[in-house]
């Protein structure tokens, strides 16, 4: 506690905000956040305008959320009225025993998950966390404005992160730092209270790295911190709700939830931590895995085991859809040839459109016609 106090002095000027700011890191880290930074509720000018142009262009695909809040997403005050700093926090994600990844996306009879996929769902410890933060907070200067985000609001939460010096944003737009690499969630804490806030880095730290623009199997980073989400791995199978398009199939891979190309490739991850959060370690065998079995699981078996992952949010039907792809794309085994009869029939459109898309692709590959 601060001098033992529990709320605010009627003069905001006497209350000792640098301590406050100083315990308020403290408490972070005491709930397993590995960082802390505030920032400014004001993200400047130039963020919404990057913003807006990137959705002129319509690189958020369906994602009309992004688009539906305006303004607000660049301006947190307005978002929250009577926000004065973004209190943002990372916490590291990488399971430490999972399987190689690497190792993962060459088996083509696997199934790849993004690594921040294969444990409790992020949202869920995140926001839980944060909550308990505004939790102290709210003891300790007693009841002020505090909200907390995790992916639920229309939060830029890269720009806010990188204004208080968390980090970069990379060429592949994710935040970066020289210490832990990208394998990272964030969380942000609204909050009016006129708290110091940190410095920016002086610099970022690509220079004239391409790597992660090079590696991207469908080309979705189209230019230094430009992606078309509409080309993302991590778009076409978690956000996109129809069907795959054609073109954009064979270069999916065995990748059946998101895709983590980008920061394997980038080399500042071989500074990235392991977690040590439990909710975090593989659950039900995802980081090795074969297609095939995945796509034998039924309704009832997905949602009983994907309940409380972040996977469970696309359905089985879409989670189904990306599986045929991955299997489009496999060995021509009798196991995955298999794995395809049997959904053949299946009562989804969506689900028999990509089976026999699959389908199709080992007979052309059998009759030496490529992909």
């Amino acid at each position: 506690m601060i001098g033992g106090m529990h709320a605010l002095n009627e003069s905001a000027e006497e209350y000792d905000w640098a301590a406050l700011a100083a315990q308020i890191k403290e408490w972070a880290a005491a709930l397993g956040f590995d960082a802390a930074v505030i920032g400014d509720a004001d993200l400047g000018q130039a963020a919404g305008k990057h913003l807006d142009a990137w959705l002129a262009a319509g690189f958020h695909g369906e994602m009309d959320y992004m688009a539906a809040h305006g303004s607000k997403r660049a301006r947190p005050s307005e978002l929250v009225p009577g926000t004065l700093r973004v209190i943002s926090l990372r916490m590291n994600y990488r399971p430490p025993a999972a399987k190689d990844s690497e190792a993962v996306l060459t088996n083509g009879e696997a199934a790849f998950i993004s690594r921040y996929a294969l444990g409790r769902d992020y949202h869920k410890v995140l926001r839980n966390r944060i909550q308990k933060l505004a939790d102290r907070i709210v003891a300790e200067v007693g009841q002020r404005g505090q909200r907390a985000f995790v992916d639920s609001a229309p939060v830029m939460e890269i720009e806010a992160a990188a204004r208080a010096g968390l980090g970069w944003r990379g060429k592949h737009t994710l935040l970066l730092t020289r210490e832990h690499g990208s394998f990272f969630f964030l969380g942000e804490l609204f909050t009016d209270l006129p708290l110091p806030v940190d410095p920016p880095l002086p610099q970022e730290h690509c220079g004239r790295c391409t790597r992660c623009i090079d590696i991207c199997p469908t080309q979705a980073i189209i230019g230094p911190y430009r992606l078309d989400a509409r080309r993302c791995i991590s778009y076409l199978t978690i956000e996109l709700k129809g069907a795959i398009p054609e073109e954009l199939r064979p270069l999916i891979g065995n990748r059946v939830y998101g895709c983590d190309d980008c920061q394997l490739a980038c080399p500042w991850n071989r500074f990235a931590v392991d977690s040590g959060e439990a909710d975090f370690a593989v659950r039900n065998g995802l980081d090795d895995i074969s297609l095939a079995e995945l796509f034998g699981w039924d309704e009832a078996t997905f949602l009983a085991r994907l309940a409380g992952t972040a996977i469970y949010r696309i359905g089985h039907e879409r989670w189904l859809r990306n599986i045929a792809v991955g299997l489009g794309n496999a060995p021509s085994t009798p196991a995955v040839f298999a794995a395809l009869e049997a959904r053949r029939d299946d009562p989804s459109p969506l689900v028999r459109e990509h089976v026999e898309w699959a389908l199709a692709q080992h007979t052309r590959r059998q009759s030496g016609g490529g992909q």
